[in-house]
C-alpha cells in the first residue's frame, strides 16, 4: 500500500512511517495541515492517515476540504480526542474511521487494510499474485512456489510483488526506486542489484527454471519459463 501520513508530532510520524515501511508499505509524510492536503490531492494513495490536531489546517477541516474537491480516498483518523462525540465529527466529516490514541501498531494495520480493501470493491488491484508456480498472497504476506513456502524480508516481498504486479513486462530501475525504495533519484549503488540477488536466490534456488529475469540494459521481468 502507498499511505500518506498526516501528523506534526515528529516522533509519533516518524515511528509511523518506519513501522508501516517494516510491514511492506510505502509512507510519505505531512508534518501540517496544508501541507497534508496538497500531497493528499495530487498523490495516489490508498489510505490517509491523519491526526485531527495539526498546525496550519485542522484534521477535519482538511477531510472535508477533501471531500468537497472529490478526493475519496479512505481516511483514518488519529486523535488523543476519543469520545463518542469527537468520533462521530470526525466520521461526519468525512472520516472512514476513527482510532483514539493511544493505539497499537497491529490494530492502525488492520483497520487500514480493510480500508484500503473496501476501496477496491473487489474490482481493482488484486490481493494475490500468480506466475506459473510462484504465487504471492498481499494480505497474508504469504509467498509460495510449488506449494514451498518462501521466507521474505519487507523489502523483499515488496520488490517480488511489484515485479509479480508487472509479469511479462519489463521493470526499469527508475520503476523499482520509485515504487519500491520510494526514491526520486537514483542513488548511484547498487542496492537493486543486491536485493535482486538476494530475491533470486530464494525464489528460483533448487527450481529447474528461473522466474526472475535480466532484460540487459533495460531491468527485469517475472516471467515463468525460458532463460535468465
Amino acid at each position: 500500500m502507498r499511505l500518506l501520513i498526516i501528523e506534526d508530532d515528529r516522533e509519533a510520524a516518524s515511528y509511523l512511517s518506519k513501522a508501516f515501511r517494516e510491514a511492506g508499505h510505502v509512507a510519505d509524510l505531512a508534518a501540517d495541515g496544508l501541507d497534508g492536503y496538497a500531497l493528499a490531492r495530487e498523490g495516489d494513495y490508498d489510505v490517509l492517515v491523519v491526526d485531527r490536531m495539526l498546525p496550519k489546517l485542522d484534521g477535519l477541516s482538511l477531510i472535508r476540504s477533501l471531500r468537497e474537491q472529490g478526493v475519496e480516498t479512505p481516511v483514518l483518523i488519529l486523535s488523543a480526542l476519543g469520545q463518542v462525540d469527537d468520533r462521530v465529527k470526525g466520521l461526519r466529516a468525512g472520516g472512514d474511521d476513527y482510532l483514539p490514541k493511544p493505539y497499537a501498531f497491529s490494530e492502525l494495520l488492520a483497520r487500514i487494510e480493510v480500508l484500503a480493501r473496501r476501496r477496491g470493491g473487489g474490482a481493482g488491484e488484486p490481493t494475490a499474485y500468480r506466475v506459473g508456480d510462484l504465487e504471492l498472497d498481499r494480505l497474508s504476506h504469504r509467498v509460495t512456489r510449488g506449494g514451498q513456502e518462501i521466507v521474505l524480508q519487507p523489502r523483499e516481498f515488496r520488490l517480488l510483488e511489484y515485479l509479480m504486479r508487472h509479469a511479462g513486462q519489463v521493470v526499469t530501475r527508475t520503476m523499482l526506486l520509485e515504487h519500491v525504495w520510494d526514491y526520486h533519484f537514483d542513488p548511484q549503488t547498487n542496492v537493486i542489484d543486491v536485493h535482486v540477488s538476494r530475491l533470486r536466490a530464494k525464489v528460483d534456488k533448487g527450481f529447474e527454471r528461473p522466474m526472475i529475469h535480466t532484460v540487459r540494459g533495460a531491468g527485469y521481468m517475472v516471467r515463468a519459463g525460458g532463460e535468465g
